[in-house]
């Protein structure tokens, strides 16, 4: 992943990961998931990633939508 990508979120259930990036992209904030989860248990993290200058909005639309 290249450096001017930043983790913004991290969960255990993917769902919830892929939830933040929706609401991300709706505020028109670029995110990606990585799924760090191992198959076939699941087992691991998924992170939602935003580029760097996007970082202080981002977190602030997560906190405001209570993610």
């Amino acid at each position: 992943m290249d450096s001017e990508w930043v983790k913004v979120y991290t969960s255990h259930d993917y769902f919830k990961s892929e939830i933040v990036r929706q609401v991300l992209t709706e505020h028109e904030v670029d995110a990606v998931v990585l799924d760090k989860q191992g198959f076939p248990y699941r087992i691991g993290e998924v992170e939602v990633y935003v580029h760097q200058s996007n970082f202080n909005r981002a977190i602030e639309i997560i906190i405001s939508s209570e993610l």
